[in-house]
């Protein structure tokens, strides 16, 4: 089953997470000095906010997938509807490691398509012992050449 996912880009992390905690009526099931996420079953949503790197306000949308067999489906309907897709595999971006198809919408606004694979300690590290990005690093950007093309500077940001 397909999950919602928003990202929005914060200048100030606690006072968003105040916010949202209360509209959510619930706290984040993630938070981190830069980030938190609400995995929300009603409405069914991913919901995450980072203060890393990114022009402020809503950082791209997306749909996160249960499975890889689920992913792998999606894949033609995003080539379909953007021949511009960006996959990427085992990416580690912001608290998590995912394998990830990217689209742009005519408008420019990114659709990251997902199926986390596992947690990782720290934001963005290509390991565990990888010592943490600095805080203006962003993630949830293809590793594709094609970036700047496929990903409008604005959605540069991260999630999971």
């Amino acid at each position: 089953m397909k999950r919602f996912h928003v990202h929005v880009a914060v200048d100030d992390l606690n006072q968003s997470v105040r916010f949202y905690s209360s509209l959510f009526g619930s706290e984040p099931t993630v938070i981190k000095p830069d980030y938190a996420k609400w995995m929300l079953d009603d409405p069914r949503i991913n919901f995450a906010i980072s203060s890393r790197g990114a022009e402020r306000g809503v950082n791209h949308l997306g749909l996160q997938v249960d499975s890889d067999e689920e992913l792998k489906a999606m894949r033609e309907q995003l080539r379909a509807a953007d021949t511009g897709l960006v996959e990427e595999m085992g990416a580690n971006c912001c608290y998590a490691q995912s394998d990830k198809y990217w689209v742009t919408d005519p408008q420019g606004i990114a659709w990251e398509t997902y199926h986390s694979l596992g947690s990782i300690p720290v934001f963005g590290a290509a390991s565990s012992t990888a010592e943490q990005a600095p805080s203006g690093d962003a993630c949830c950007t293809p590793a594709a050449p094609t970036v700047s093309a496929t990903i409008p500077a604005k959605a540069r940001g991260c999630c999971a």
